[in-house]
């Protein structure tokens, strides 16, 4: 007997373009989930001001990249070999999009972490504390989004989108307190512009996390949504 499909889950009667449109959407997973690890290293190399932790972001980028590529690959082997249409071929243009958002994430990881790198002796501001509050919401956007790309859930998509807001202000609120720290001690400038970057780098993470999410849309309706 023939298993029923999950609720959501598109079926096709070509069961090779099936094989590799699934083979792409479990690298994706992974290429999310290795996306969360850098982010969560990144920032905990600069707290614990470990130059290791941040010099093994930094290299790792490498196998981000590669696992990027070979995505790029699959998406334009499938079109070229398979002939996608409709919602194959909506699949297909979210799973490059959806990769190369995620690539750029890591990138921003790898800055972070050589901005890490580079602050190890200098002294601490007194405020790092809504930082580490940004870094958290930044981890949450890039999982709950990985969990609504593995559930097709469009409703969680545009809610995720929604919290990018909360990114936005923790992310202006760290800028203010940090050039106001700047301009009471000047000997702070260096540490805290360096932690105006690494809150930069978060809040861009979290914009291209609502891009995904206009992608998710996308493929599952076909309906373009401006999220941001």
């Amino acid at each position: 007997m023939s298993q029923p499909t999950p609720a959501g889950t598109p079926v096709t009667h070509r069961p090779v373009l099936q094989a590799e449109l699934d083979a792409i959407r479990t690298s994706i997973v992974e290429l999310t989930k290795h996306v969360e690890v850098a982010i969560e290293r990144a920032v905990w190399g600069l707290r614990e001001r470990n130059p290791d932790i941040c010099t093994s972001v930094i290299e790792g980028d490498v196998a981000i990249n590669e696992q990027h590529r070979k995505i790029r690959d699959a998406c334009f082997h499938v079109i070229l070999t398979q002939a996608p249409v409709a919602r194959d071929l909506r699949d297909i243009h979210g799973f490059d999009h959806m990769a190369s958002e995620l690539e750029r994430m890591a990138d921003h990881c790898v800055s972070i972490a050589r901005i890490g790198r580079s602050m190890t002796e200098l002294p601490d501001v007194p405020s790092s504390e809504p930082l580490g509050a940004l870094a958290e919401q930044a981890e949450t956007q890039v999982r709950d989004i990985l969990a609504a790309f593995e559930a097709r859930d469009t409703l969680a998509a545009r809610d995720i989108a929604r919290r990018d807001s909360m990114v936005d202000m923790k992310y202006r609120q760290i800028f203010s307190t940090y050039v106001n720290e700047m301009t009471a001690d000047g000997s702070l400038a260096p540490r805290a512009t360096g932690l105006v970057f690494v809150a930069h780098y978060l809040e861009r993470i979290g914009d291209r996390v609502t891009n995904i999410a206009e992608e998710l849309i996308f493929a599952e309706t076909g309906g373009l949504e401006d999220l941001g």
